[in-house]
């Protein structure tokens, strides 16, 4: 069995689920503002962690996910609907993944 090399801080930056971003950081990557990821995360669409002070930090995939929401909302959608819209997608593309992970496995 071989040992893989321990961790390094700059190994995070390639963990989408790691919270590197900070809010505003966060908002200008997706052409927003610190109020609409505020609201989506009032509508519990994605959740941030916090830093030790208590400063929202922001993952790559929690990125995506405030992204499509803020495609729907340019589109018309309310927040509130744009949030349920991109949850559902997020737990087809999961229920997907794993029904062809079966599929593969039984095969």
């Amino acid at each position: 069995m071989s040992e893989q090399p321990p961790a390094t801080p700059a190994d995070r930056f390639d963990d989408e689920d790691y919270p590197a971003y900070t809010m505003g950081r966060a908002a200008e990557m997706i052409g927003t503002n610190a109020a609409f990821l505020r609201a989506i995360g009032e509508a519990r669409l994605i959740t941030p962690l916090r830093s030790e002070g208590g400063h929202r930090r922001y993952s790559r995939y929690q990125l995506r996910i405030a992204a499509r929401a803020r495609e729907l909302v340019d589109q018309g959608t309310t927040i509130e609907t744009a949030c349920r819209i991109v949850a559902f997608e997020d737990q087809l593309d999961e229920a997907l993944a794993l029904n062809e992970e079966l599929r593969r496995r039984s095969h």
